[in-house]
């Protein structure tokens, strides 16, 4: 999937509209429930989001460097996030507000369609997570995130990567012992 390259030309001349930070491992950037009023990209680390189902965390998505991360419906709509986002690794991230964004979007007609078309990617490839989910049991999505995103297999803590694959961590160990 393609990303948001903040550190192209195009975008370059809006970089003092972004805030750096750094943030240690485990930093909650939006809470469950809160309002999304930033846009993340990340340069360099890990970061995922998960919801709580019954008390227990449900990864939903990983985030690394050179990608962009929002609660994007809760960011346009000011709807409270269906997900909290988390860094698993020190980062560094920037950030841009609601209102910075839009003015970069209303000044620059192609970062207005490359933000189209990353939004239309991230449908597609949640689309596929989706019917993944439904198809295909978890020996099947541990082989098909392998293939598609090794990276996550070798970055990701185990109960994390189990997490997202809907299993538990005795359950994934038995499928990597298994292949």
């Amino acid at each position: 999937m393609n990303s948001l390259n903040i550190e192209n030309a195009e975008w370059k001349k809006f970089k003092h509209l972004f805030k750096q930070q750094d943030i240690p491992a485990k930093t909650i950037l939006l809470n469950e429930g809160d309002i999304a009023k930033h846009v993340f990209y990340i340069k360099k680390g890990c970061l995922r989001i998960y919801f709580n189902h019954e008390g227990k965390d449900i990864t939903f998505q990983f985030f690394f460097e050179g990608e962009s991360v929002s609660s994007i419906e809760s960011f346009r709509t000011n709807q409270p996030s269906l997900f909290t986002i988390e860094s698993i690794e020190p980062c560094v991230i920037y950030s841009i507000s609601k209102r910075n964004l839009q003015a970069i979007t209303d000044t620059s007609p192609k970062i207005k369609e490359q933000i189209d078309q990353f939004t239309f990617e991230r449908l597609v490839y949640y689309q596929k997570l989706f019917l993944s989910r439904i198809k295909n049991n978890p020996e099947k999505r541990y082989l098909e995130l392998l293939e598609n995103n090794p990276k996550i297999v070798l970055r990701v803590p185990q109960h994390y990567l189990a997490s997202f694959l809907g299993i538990t961590s005795v359950s994934l160990s038995r499928i990597r012992n298994r292949l």
